[in-house]
């Protein structure tokens, strides 16, 4: 079975989708995703998913829940490298993706977290 891979960077975990995605394994991502979140305590989760060029409403949906249960865990997400199919197909599918903040590339990303999760340490050590 194919899987996603999923690496650590300090407190933030990059998802790279380098294949097309299909249900089962937008399913399995979904499993690995949140599990890792929990075993690293990440605090940020990039996917990048510039090697999609199109999406179902189900794979939109996947993604809205990633987020969702990001967020639930403790952990801010960031999509970056959506094609311009992609964004129209989502748009169309009335898909709005709340929660889920994105960026052009895989650095502009990086800087969107950083900055997402210094001000959440700075809110959360004010007395």
């Amino acid at each position: 079975m194919d899987r996603v891979p999923i690496l650590r960077l300090g407190d933030c975990l990059l998802v790279t989708v380098q294949v097309d995605m299909h249900d089962e394994l937008a399913m399995t991502l979904q499993d690995d995703l949140t599990n890792k979140i929990v075993a690293t305590k990440a605090r940020g989760v990039l996917i990048d998913i510039s090697a999609l060029e199109m999406v179902d409403s189900f794979i939109g949906r996947m993604l809205g829940n990633i987020a969702a249960m990001s967020r639930i865990l403790d952990a801010q997400t960031v999509v970056v490298g959506m094609q311009p199919a992609v964004a129209i197909t989502l748009v169309e599918l009335g898909l709005s993706l709340p929660g889920i903040r994105t960026a052009l590339n895989v650095d502009a990303g990086l800087a969107l977290l950083r900055n997402a999760l210094d001000r959440s340490d700075e809110t959360s050590h004010v007395d």
